[in-house]
């Protein structure tokens, strides 16, 4: 895609746009934007695009340049914007703002003050930031940027095109795959959480001397802690997708293309399976297993195992179903309190009665 570079602002033209994302062009295939934008919030320079119909009202007022739509979209009134028709407008969109964070993003070279150790080996077209520290026996891929203030340990190993963020910290001998993206200050490969009772009731530390492998194509938010196993490694697998302030204990294994909520933590040796969604504060006691598919509603406490594709909801979760049938009575106790007094009354005042009655 051709770029210009003006006053600070990418501008890309409407016809580049419409290559990028195999789209057909109806209106003006010159004109350039800047910016991309709400539809209703659009203005001059934006590109904004129409996904949910709840706001095509949007689409015959809006003021944005360019509008992306689906091709089989047919507009009830005339539109004067030009559009940009896609297969598919989310997944254009998420396409359109990829391409554009990769190229905002190009940083090559190695800024100082930087510490590299004589035996890291670094490949070709990475980008390294200042005051970062990178320790003996170091393996990082071709085109990963590690942005400044970045501690990596002894005999860590980066794969190709990853972006690790600005204070990560990686301890040694972590492994970390192709394609990941680790934002910032998350910690990978600290101690697990392991100490032995002693008789003078005193805890003795455990050593931890396992590691942190991340898969492919990974994403770890803000603030995440991950650590490393006691013995072997905890396993973040393939895909697997995990928000801001997440802790995942030693031993835990989460499976491919898992997503976990903001908040959530997994206790030490537990497996969470295949395509799991698991909702914001949950949290999930150790050595379980949690099967394929599962979803978890946010808060849930988890106790015991849970099966492949099971729903739930509560602390201690079970099925959602039987949770949203209780919680409506759970919400009602007030009321059904007070007619359980004012029965109570009644039953009371009868028995005075027919003891009256029998003297």
């Amino acid at each position: 895609m051709n770029l210009l570079l003006q006053k600070n602002n990418m501008e890309f033209s409407v016809k580049n746009i419409a290559t990028l994302l195999n789209g057909e062009i109806e209106g003006n295939p010159d004109l350039i934007v800047s910016s991309i934008a709400k539809i209703e919030d659009g203005k001059p320079g934006d590109l904004a695009f129409l996904g949910n119909l709840l706001y095509e009202k949007y689409l015959y007022k809006s003021k944005a340049s360019v509008i992306l739509i689906n091709k089989d979209f047919v507009p009830s009134k005339q539109v004067r914007t030009t559009l940009i028709r896609v297969d598919n407008v989310y997944q254009s969109f998420a396409t359109l703002l990829e391409t554009y964070q990769k190229i905002i993003n190009q940083r090559n070279g190695i800024e100082q003050p930087s510490f590299i150790e004589q035996t890291a080996k670094l490949s070709e077209n990475i980008y390294i930031g200042a005051f970062t520290y990178i320790s003996k026996n170091v393996v990082i891929g071709a085109d990963t940027k590690i942005y400044p203030n970045v501690f990596i340990g002894d005999n860590v190993t980066i794969g190709k095109n990853c972006i690790i963020n600005s204070g990560v910290k990686i301890y040694n001998s972590c492994v970390i795959g192709n394609d990941c993206i680790i934002h910032s200050n998350t910690v990978i490969g600290a101690d697990g959480f392991g100490f032995a009772p002693q008789n003078d009731l005193n805890y003795k530390k455990i050593p931890q001397v396992g590691n942190v492998v991340i898969e492919d194509n990974v994403e770890i938010g803000s603030n995440t802690c991950i650590d490393r196993a006691t013995m072997g490694s905890t396993y973040i697998r393939k895909g697997v997708k995990l928000d801001n302030l997440i802790q995942i204990a030693h031993n835990v294994e989460i499976g491919e293309n898992t997503v976990i909520a903001s908040q959530s933590g997994i206790a030490g040796s537990s497996k969470i399976g295949k395509n799991c969604m698991i909702g914001g504060q949950c949290g999930i006691t150790g050595h379980l297993t949690i099967g394929d598919e599962v979803k978890i509603a946010a808060q849930s406490g988890i106790g015991s195992n849970i099966k492949k594709g099971e729903i739930i909801q509560g602390s201690p979760a079970f099925s959602i179903k039987d949770y949203q049938k209780s919680y409506v009575i759970f919400k009602n106790l007030p009321q059904l309190y007070k007619k359980f007094c004012q029965l109570q009354l009644e039953i009371n005042s009868l028995k005075q009665s027919i003891q009256e009655d029998e003297k």
